[in-house]
């Protein structure tokens, strides 16, 4: 990435183990000096905090009202200036889920989505993923990978811009 997301809504697209959350955590930590920063919202930390342990999938419908909320938040405080924009931290993985997101933020006054890709070989997220304390099942990651492979995200989803996070390709 030569440089970095410039939106008032970043959307991360990964497998599990792909390093979404590191990064979420690092870019809401590299803010300029004197400038608002971002906010993650994170399916994760919405399920550690209705069901006390983010592995614990409960009801969508629960984490989707919370997810809403607090892009409704979101939205409000980047309006008043309070913040520069909302990261969402979540798989992302399958196209028609992703282009319903964009309507949506789009009701809810985010005038610009970015995303953020990790493509990362799917070996290396399934290494990462064994690596974890809490640990996505295999068979999960396998069907992730195979819709995000059918799905790969494009500009025409509604996207500004996106960026490609991978290993370093050798030319």
């Amino acid at each position: 990435m030569q440089q970095q997301p410039n939106s008032s809504l970043i959307v991360l697209i990964g497998l599990p183990g792909s390093g979404k959350s590191t990064w979420a955590a690092q870019f809401g930590m590299n803010c300029p000096e004197g400038r608002p920063g971002y906010r993650t919202v994170s399916t994760d930390q919405i399920r550690a905090d209705l069901y006390g342990d983010a592995a614990i999938q409960g009801s969508w419908g629960q984490v989707w009202a919370r997810v809403i909320d607090q892009l409704r938040q979101g939205a409000a405080d980047i309006h008043r200036g309070d913040l520069t924009g909302v990261v969402y931290d979540a798989t992302n993985v399958r196209r028609r889920d992703r282009r319903r997101f964009i309507q949506t933020v789009h009701a809810l006054g985010y005038p610009t989505v970015a995303a953020v890709w990790f493509d990362f070989p799917l070996s290396c997220c399934l290494e990462r993923n064994r690596a974890r304390s809490r640990q996505v099942p295999e068979a999960v990651i396998l069907k992730m990978h195979r819709q995000l492979v059918a799905t790969q995200p494009s500009l025409s989803e509604g996207f500004e811009q996106i960026w490609r996070m991978g290993p370093a390709r050798l030319p």
